[in-house]
């Protein structure tokens, strides 16, 4: 992550602050947010997809108007573009609803008790996906805060989440007065029981 140690020399951080954070964000990374690897294959799959289905749809209309078909054909192929509308539209859905989903976790993350929860709760109805935007997302999310502020983490726990990374410090809990590096195993062994 040489980008982000730039910015932050360029911020003014010192060396070892920056080894502290690169190793954080690290860490954290990949709980939030996607690779561009695996992006770059999702995408890749769905235009493969999208690229199947219409032309799919183009060799159905084909058939459809290749002369002297017989009526059951006829209908089977009005079935098949039929279902393959439905399709496309229960795939618009889906979509839709993993947008608003994705929004709405990523507004929760880090100032709710229990995001899944906390989701459950907005009317995804009212909610509006506008050139990539979810509009009334603030609104709902400003009066879930008013009316059910228990949900919510103060902004004091936030920061100190912040402050306080869980899991191993170094240095930290252990003997103030360490050995010597350049001792031995025997002597800090020696060095212990003589106590």
């Amino acid at each position: 992550m040489d980008w982000l140690k730039e910015l932050l020399k360029k911020l003014g951080v010192a060396d070892t602050e920056i080894d502290k954070i690169d190793a954080e964000v690290v860490k954290e990374l990949p709980k939030h947010f996607v690779s561009k690897t695996q992006y770059n294959e999702v995408t890749e799959a769905k235009k493969k997809a999208e690229k199947d289905v219409t032309e799919r749809d183009k060799q159905i209309e084909e058939l459809g108007k290749t002369a002297g078909l017989s009526e059951e054909l006829k209908q089977q192929i009005q079935a098949l573009q039929t279902e393959n509308k439905e399709a496309a539209e229960k795939h618009a859905t889906e979509m839709k609803e993993l947008q608003l989903s994705n929004a709405i976790k990523s507004a929760l993350s880090g100032k709710v008790h229990d995001e899944d929860l906390v989701a459950g709760l907005f009317d995804k109805d009212k909610l509006v996906i506008n050139d990539g935007k979810v509009v009334g997302l603030d609104e709902q999310l400003k009066t879930l805060q008013e009316s059910k502020a228990f949900l919510f983490k103060s902004d004091e726990s936030q920061q100190q989440q912040r402050q306080t990374p869980a899991g191993f410090r170094v240095g930290g809990g252990g003997n103030p007065n360490p050995p010597a590096a350049t001792a031995t195993l025997k002597d800090a062994i020696a060095a212990h029981f003589q106590k």
